[in-house]
């Protein structure tokens, strides 16, 4: 079983940034993926962000340009550095660990607990 840790959510205005962190720690799997997916009020999950192994990144069009995933160099640990917010960014941010980058839910076997992101205008 692997445990998700989120951290970094809170409150900011529009314009602003944040940094939110996850780690996995004592995960052993090796070639791991990990990523972000979020789900505003009343929306269903949607996927933001994600990073393999060999640190192929993919965005959601939504976050291309504003958002940037990184990973930490025991690779255990992903970080997403969300810029110039926007209201509509406002959502519970989830991260999600499996073993290949996946835009749907489905496709990842493991989540956080996850992390409100709130943006005000």
């Amino acid at each position: 079983q692997v445990h998700l840790v989120e951290s970094g959510g809170g409150l900011v205005q529009a314009g602003g940034s944040l940094r939110l962190s996850c780690a996995a720690p004592g995960q052993t799997f090796g070639s791991t993926s990990m990523g972000w997916f979020r789900q505003a009020p009343g929306k269903e999950r949607e996927f933001a962000a994600a990073i393999s192994w060999s640190g192929r990144t993919s965005y959601a069009d939504s976050v291309k340009g504003r958002f940037t995933i990184s990973r930490g160099n025991a690779k255990n640990t992903v970080y997403l550095q969300m810029n110039s917010l926007k209201p509509e960014d406002t959502a519970v941010y989830y991260c999600v660990l499996s073993f290949a980058i996946s835009v749907e839910p489905a496709g990842w076997d493991y989540w956080g607990q996850g992390t409100q992101v709130t943006v005000s205008s």
